[in-house]
């Protein structure tokens, strides 16, 4: 297998009940060393989840997504945990957590491309 790079990535979940650990799929965020990429993709489809949980604060979580996406970039203005180097950011953003906020256990594979294959797995896992 020359020319693939080992990449990890996890899904990102809405929890809007983290009592009932019921959860959406809304995107993927994956990292590969080697190429260096770290990216997330998302998408929030509002009136799915409001059907799936009518009080939840779409506002609140646009915010929460936002929020992971800058510190993901690495932006200037996102604080201490987006100046971390790449792989910092990603374990950090992985990490376990109980908030409405979460991400699939990382799962690991080969690519050639780490965007295309962040791309795939969006299209798999989100849409």
């Amino acid at each position: 297998m020359q020319g693939n790079d080992q990449f990890e990535y996890a899904v990102v979940r809405i929890v809007p009940m983290v009592e009932r650990e019921e959860f959406l799929n809304v995107g993927v965020v994956l990292y590969c060393a080697k190429q260096q990429f770290l990216q997330v993709k998302f998408h929030l489809n509002e009136e799915r989840l409001r059907v799936f949980c009518p009080q939840v604060d779409v506002e609140e979580i646009k915010a929460y997504l936002q929020s992971f996406e800058q510190i993901c970039n690495g932006n200037t203005n996102a604080g201490a945990i987006a100046q971390l180097n790449i792989a910092g950011r990603f374990r950090w953003l992985t990490a376990t957590r109980s908030t409405m906020l979460q991400t699939s256990k990382v799962h690991p594979g080969l690519c050639t491309n780490a965007a295309e294959k962040l791309e795939k797995i969006y299209a798999q896992q989100v849409m």
